[in-house]
């Protein structure tokens, strides 16, 4: 039997239902692999926990609860769409168990379409992390200058992440990481994203949009680029591997506008109440 693939999320009690729903594709969409699945928090009820055990196929995923206190992080900047909770990817390599060699993040408000073996199986060599990049090369431009980033930065989406925990345990200062947000807390727009860019550019794998991260806005800019061959839905259903629903514009709330919102509600449909 193949080694279980290792998954992180980090969440609050208000995206239970999506994290469910995320991990009812995850497993049916690759139904041979065993998961197991480290939910990092500081809120969650161990009621909360039989919710999410109770509704996944039997043998498919284990669910761990790893508890972090909030006290580390408690000059970080916090909002509504961003809580303390997203920083916890941050500090992974930390808080996993010492035999994990890796693992891959995966936001709650997103749905996996494939099997996530090839992106578990990648040769990391000493890179940190592998990620894809949302942004057009503008938008680069822009957090190069807010960032003071290098030239030609990726920039990449924090929302999926594979993870190298033998290198990070080996070469991550976490002191680095808490100054950094002590010091430029004003300036952090998306701020565990803006760290990792940071701090970690060097050391960051780029994978492809499409396959590993395609969000709604990306890809209706991948179609209006002329130089592009355009993809639709059904390309997206034999070769997206993850959709992620990140930003404001969500499926499962009114007023949602996209292409891409289809694929949640057909596993919303398939996840236990």
């Amino acid at each position: 039997m193949k080694e279980p693939i290792h998954i992180l999320v980090t969440l609050d009690r208000g995206y239970l239902r999506q994290l469910l729903v995320m991990l009812t594709s995850l497993t049916t969409s690759d139904p041979h692999s065993r998961f197991e699945v480290h939910v990092m928090n500081s809120s969650l009820s161990e009621g909360d926990l039989r919710y999410l055990r109770g509704r996944l196929r039997p043998g498919s995923c284990g669910v761990h609860d790893i508890k972090i206190s909030d006290g580390m992080l408690a000059g970080a900047p916090v909002e509504e769409r961003y809580p303390r909770e997203m920083y916890y990817r941050l500090f992974a390599a930390q808080f996993l168990p010492a035999e994990i060699p890796r693992v891959i993040y995966l936001d709650p408000d997103l749905v996996v379409l494939g099997s996530l073996r090839p992106l578990w199986e990648m040769e990391m060599g000493e890179s940190f992390f592998a990620a894809c990049s949302h942004l057009h090369r503008t938008f680069r431009r822009l957090n190069e200058l807010r960032l003071d980033l290098p030239h030609e930065s990726a920039y990449v989406n924090s929302g999926v992440l594979l993870m190298n925990l033998d290198a990070l345990r080996r070469q991550q200062d976490i002191g680095e990481v808490l100054r950094y947000i002590g010091e430029n807390r004003q300036k952090l727009l998306l701020p565990d994203q803006d760290v990792i860019n940071v701090l970690y550019g060097k050391r960051i794998i780029e994978l492809n949009s499409l396959v590993f991260n395609l969000s709604d806005r990306y890809y209706r800019f991948y179609n209006l680029n002329p130089q592009n061959v355009r993809v639709d839905l059904e390309w997206v259903r034999k070769n997206t591997v993850i959709v992620h629903y990140c930003g404001r514009n969500k499926p499962w709330k009114p007023g949602y506008h996209g292409k891409l919102g289809v694929f949640y509600q057909e596993f919303e449909l398939r996840t236990p109440v």
